[in-house]
């Protein structure tokens, strides 16, 4: 089976099954073979991102829709599904490598101490240096890895002439933040300081992630310079700016009343933001969870050092671009399946929006790609190829 025709047959299938109480496993089947169906970088499909593929799936197979009205009738999602699973019995795959990921140039390169504190990185064929696009995971800095990024994102990066890395960062569970942030810091200007070994254009630099790897991202991008030229350590000499930067999901604001005021309303009444607060090691309290992920020793410090590493609260003219992408739309209704509420509010389009609506006052180039709307770049590697692959580096 080509790689074209497994994509079409998982597209079908989301079409077949595309319903707001559709079936979980098959939703688990689709982002196993199907992961860029995944706009937001959560690790689940939502139903949001369903109905959004359902779309595509009606707009490539338009003969499909038997009695012209739109949508696909029940029995029409079933012969397209039939005809997909007929074609695809008498092709065994001659491809099957397609979907597996790429063996990294280098595995698990240590830039520190910690069993986590290693990056797996790929190298594109090129003559001269190569730009370099840095995955970071999700997670809620207490989950994921390095492995979750993307066959298909890697193999088009690469295609492009963009070498990749992926790093793993310490977990909240194991030191708390910013340790995680500090980690991916690190992480970059150790793969600086490789740039002649590795042939990697050090002006040219980007990285990507979703979720909490997004945070880390825009932490990386709208940070100040955090260089330190007189260190002693080569490594620290290195800069710690970017050349653009790609989301998808993020939190673009750690403030409590940021969240109770963009995402409160959409909880419903007599419920408070707090009720997103998760448990951590067998804390529950909201307040002594947020000193705990901050490492704080009282409220007020935690929100310091939380607003220090805030988007939407240090990003600056000075900033490079910024393409995000989110996997609902401002007025997709909440989701039904109560198991899914959490991950729909907290990757909320609403958070995007904000930090466009502040860049663009800045005067920030900033892209927010989500269901409806219209976009200059349709994807993190188009806008990568356009801001990486410009003749003239960037200082």
């Amino acid at each position: 089976m080509s790689k074209t025709f497994l994509i079409c047959f998982v597209i079908v299938t989301m079409s077949a099954f595309s319903s707001v109480n559709a079936n979980d496993a098959i939703k688990t089947k689709i982002l196993e073979l199907y992961p860029q169906a995944d706009t937001n970088g959560d690790g689940v499909i939502s139903d949001a991102e369903e109905a959004m593929v359902s779309r595509q799936a009606l707009k490539r197979h338009p003969k499909a829709d038997k009695d012209g009205d739109g949508v696909l009738s029940d029995a029409e999602k079933q012969s397209l599904l039939r005809m997909a699973a007929n074609r695809a019995k008498p092709k065994p795959s001659t491809t099957s490598t397609d979907k597996a990921k790429k063996t990294p140039s280098f595995a698990n390169v240590k830039y520190g101490e910690h069993e986590r504190q290693v990056f797996d990185i790929w190298l594109a064929d090129a003559d001269e240096p190569t730009p370099l696009a840095i995955y970071i995971h999700g997670g809620g800095f207490k989950n994921g890895s390095k492995d979750k990024l993307k066959p298909n994102e890697l193999s088009e990066l690469l295609d492009a002439g963009i070498s990749v890395a992926a790093i793993n960062y310490r977990y909240l569970t194991i030191a708390p933040l910013p340790a995680a942030h500090h980690d991916a810091r690190r992480a970059l200007q150790f793969m600086r300081s490789k740039a002649v070994q590795w042939n990697i254009n050090k002006n040219k630099v980007a990285a990507f992630g979703g979720s909490a790897g997004a945070q880390i991202c825009m932490w990386l991008a709208f940070s100040d310079e955090m260089a330190k030229p007189d260190s002693l350590d080569p490594i620290e000499r290195e800069s710690t700016r970017l050349t653009c930067v790609a989301t998808a999901g993020g939190q673009t604001s750690n403030g409590v009343e940021f969240w109770s005021k963009t995402i409160g309303p959409l909880l419903g009444e007599n419920k408070k933001i707090e009720s997103l607060s998760l448990p951590l090691n067998g804390e529950s309290d909201p307040k002594k969870v947020r000193m705990a992920m901050w490492g704080a020793k009282t409220l007020g410090e935690a929100n310091e050092i939380a607003f220090r590493h805030s988007a939407l609260d240090i990003v600056s003219a000075d900033d490079p671009p910024i393409f995000m992408s989110y996997g609902m739309s401002p007025t997709d209704k909440m989701p039904t399946d109560p198991k899914r509420v959490r991950g729909w509010l907290i990757h909320h389009v609403n958070l995007g929006i904000a930090l466009k609506e502040k860049a663009d006052a800045i005067k920030v180039e900033a892209h927010l790609k989500h269901p409806g709307a219209k976009t200059k770049y349709q994807s993190l590697v188009d806008f990568f190829a356009a801001k990486l692959l410009e003749e003239q580096s960037t200082p």
